[in-house]
């Protein structure tokens, strides 16, 4: 038995976006599916690991756990999204140059929740930044060269005005 569709319009990444979508869909699966965006990854498919971690108007969420319908009239971000003009995000550049990136797997969920934790708190502590990503799982670090990344950003940003 095939779902409902229904019609949505949200931004995503910057552009005005609009399709067609069951019902049932989860979020996930319509940017990985229908919009080939596969950054944002599926692993526990149950809000527990963080591999999905999307932002939505602003905040991160789970988009294992989201509706698509849910995202009609909504500014959505991927990792895809983090990219400047330039090249990577520094958020991005960091988890790189730090060496936090492992087999990438969860990377893009982290790196989402870590841009979302210094852009609400540009004055971010490494315990807060820990305690911020802990729903976010990986099962190749100790987080270490996370934790590192995260800092380098912060005092970047302090350096540089950034805030």
């Amino acid at each position: 038995m095939k779902s409902v569709e229904t019609e949505i319009r949200f931004r995503l990444n910057g552009r005005e976006t609009a399709l067609k979508v069951p019902v049932t869909m989860k979020a996930l699966a319509m940017l990985r599916d229908l919009l080939g965006l596969t950054g944002t990854k599926y692993a526990c498919g149950e809000g527990e690991c963080g591999a999905c971690t999307i932002k939505v108007d602003g905040k991160t969420v789970n988009s294992c756990l989201m509706y698509a319908v849910d995202c009609d009239e909504r500014e959505i971000v991927t990792i895809e999204g983090l990219r400047t003009p330039e090249g990577l995000h520094p958020v991005q550049q960091a988890f790189v140059d730090h060496g936090a990136v492992q087999c990438g797997f969860c990377m893009p969920g982290m790196i989402m929740q870590a841009h979302y934790l210094i852009q609400v708190n540009p004055d971010l502590t490494r315990k807060q930044a820990q305690r911020g990503l802990e729903g976010n799982l990986c099962r190749c670090t100790g987080y270490t060269k996370v934790l590192d990344a995260v800092e380098a950003v912060v005092e970047k940003n302090k350096c540089c005005g950034r805030g």
